[in-house]
């Protein structure tokens, strides 16, 4: 049986000593550029896809023991994260430091949902969702491109979330390529992008997701 778990940076080295207690102790730790793998005696494991990869290549390697001093060294360490939001009806984009949006814009764009009748009505709505949807995704391109391209010399990273259909629709837009060339390879899961989801997101990018197998 598998479960995913975020660990703040500050908690991370309490919760694994924890983990071990619980599984008769920590065989050995395997450290690699972008994965984190703790072993327990009793079978268990805690894996960790590491965050704003690579680790050091100096740490890289299997370890007797718990040895997660350099995991979380890595997350607790200052970053400016430029953050990408976009479902169909709404964007919210910005820039965090150690977890805080320091700048950021959020819109919403009204994108009626699916007709379910059929008929030339059924047609006429279609077109008009269609063109609904191009309009928000046009307006996430331009803020996106209007906020976030002249910040990208000054981020660590950038993480985007929310819709990956319409993500892969702002990709095709040429002005963002080269905020698309930074982006981590996860994709964060939020709701309907407002404010208050910009700022759980950038909480949350900070935290190690620790996928326990504990079968």
């Amino acid at each position: 049986m598998s479960r995913a778990v975020l660990v703040e940076p500050e908690r991370l080295a309490g919760w694994f000593d924890r983990f071990g207690q619980r599984h008769g102790g920590v065989l050995d730790t395997m450290l690699a550029a972008g994965r984190v793998v703790v072993r327990a005696a009793d079978g268990a494991s805690a894996t960790v896809d590491v965050p704003f990869a690579p680790l050091l290549p100096a740490v890289r390697g299997t370890r007797e023991g718990l040895a997660v001093d350099e995991l979380v060294e890595h997350l607790q360490r200052s970053r400016r994260v430029a953050l990408l939001l976009v479902r169909l009806g709404g964007h919210s984009v910005g820039v965090a430091y150690d977890g805080a949006v320091v700048l950021s814009s959020t819109d919403r764009r009204l994108v009626h949902g699916r007709h379910r009748s059929g008929g030339s009505s059924s047609g006429r709505f279609a077109r008009r969702r269609e063109g609904q949807a191009r309009v928000a995704l046009q307006a996430a391109a331009d803020t996106a491109a209007r906020v976030l391209l002249p910040q990208l010399s000054t981020v660590d990273a950038v993480v985007l979330g929310g819709d990956r259909r319409a993500l892969d629709q702002l990709r095709a837009d040429p002005r963002l390529v080269p905020l698309f060339a930074r982006a981590e390879p996860t994709v964060l899961d939020v709701p309907e992008p407002r404010r208050t989801v910009l700022d759980a997101a950038a909480r949350r990018v900070r935290c190690a997701r620790v996928v326990v197998d504990e079968s």
